[in-house]
């Protein structure tokens, strides 16, 4: 039965055939590109694959690869998980899209892993690639989990304190929090923007076999996906600052540790 749409509306079928089609390409490009490598010598490889100048076909690929992930991840994020926040603006939008990302990179490093260990001990081929693109990608898994996590208020918070703050001191202490985050993003950014910009401009690249461009790609990310995770924070203290205050079950936390916590703040 089809889910009812959470912000697409009218162009989620759209987005679902645009992600069936682009999804069909890449499946047909790397059937042909490992068919192609076990037959022909000049074949094109991952080495080709981060180096498209002069090859179209490269260019083609990399594109439909880009177009499955960006239109799978706005059909995903379409749809709320039960236990996920409702989205509220399009920082909420934006950070599920991020989200989705994350969770098709995290099945992409599995299968990469996974054709490391057939070729190694099956073909006795190991590849040069497989270590560095699991790394490149997994970069990016953790940056955009930590965005996901902020959307859904998942990151650290000392609930057993915060849920004994009277209303007013709960809001004072989000504030203080998205102040705090808002210095680091601050520092982050004016420290490592030359840097980055550096690294970009050369595309840096990782000194292997295999040589992609992940500091030249990684560092720019950081701080893009970081003032990101600042931007979410804000829009998080406008979404909930008329809201009730909640309060947090403790089935799973040690009781008799939370009285003795508790105790200590009284006396």
């Amino acid at each position: 039965m089809e889910k009812e749409s959470l912000w697409l509306g009218a162009f989620r079928q759209p987005v679902r055939l645009l992600a069936i089609a682009f999804t069909t390409v890449v499946a047909v490009l790397f059937v042909w590109f490992v068919a192609n490598r076990l037959l022909s010598e000049d074949a094109i490889g991952m080495h080709e694959m981060i180096r498209p100048a002069g090859r179209p076909l490269v260019a083609i690929t990399l594109f439909a690869i880009a177009g499955a992930i960006l239109s799978v991840s706005l059909y995903l994020s379409d749809t709320r998980g039960v236990i996920e926040y409702e989205p509220d603006g399009v920082f909420d939008i934006i950070s599920l899209v991020c989200s989705r990302i994350a969770m098709i990179m995290t099945a992409v490093i599995v299968f990469v892993m996974f054709y490391e260990v057939v070729s190694r001990y099956v073909f006795a081929r190991p590849t040069l690639w497989a270590n560095e693109l699991s790394l490149w990608i997994a970069s990016f898994v953790f940056l955009l989990a930590g965005q996901y996590a902020m959307q859904q208020r998942s990151h650290i918070r000392i609930y057993v304190i915060y849920d004994m703050l009277p209303r007013w001191m709960q809001k004072f202490s989000d504030i203080l929090s998205l102040f705090l985050i808002w210095v680091f993003t601050f520092a982050m950014v004016w420290g490592g923007y030359d840097d980055a910009l550096r690294r970009f401009l050369r595309m840096e690249t990782f000194g292997t076999a295999w040589d992609p461009p992940i500091p030249g790609i990684v560092k720019p990310a950081i701080l893009i996906i970081i003032c990101l995770v600042a931007l979410q924070a804000l829009s998080n203290i406008i979404s909930d600052w008329n809201k009730a205050a909640e309060h947090h079950s403790t089935d799973d936390i040690d009781e008799a540790e939370i009285e003795n916590i508790r105790r200590k703040l009284e006396k």
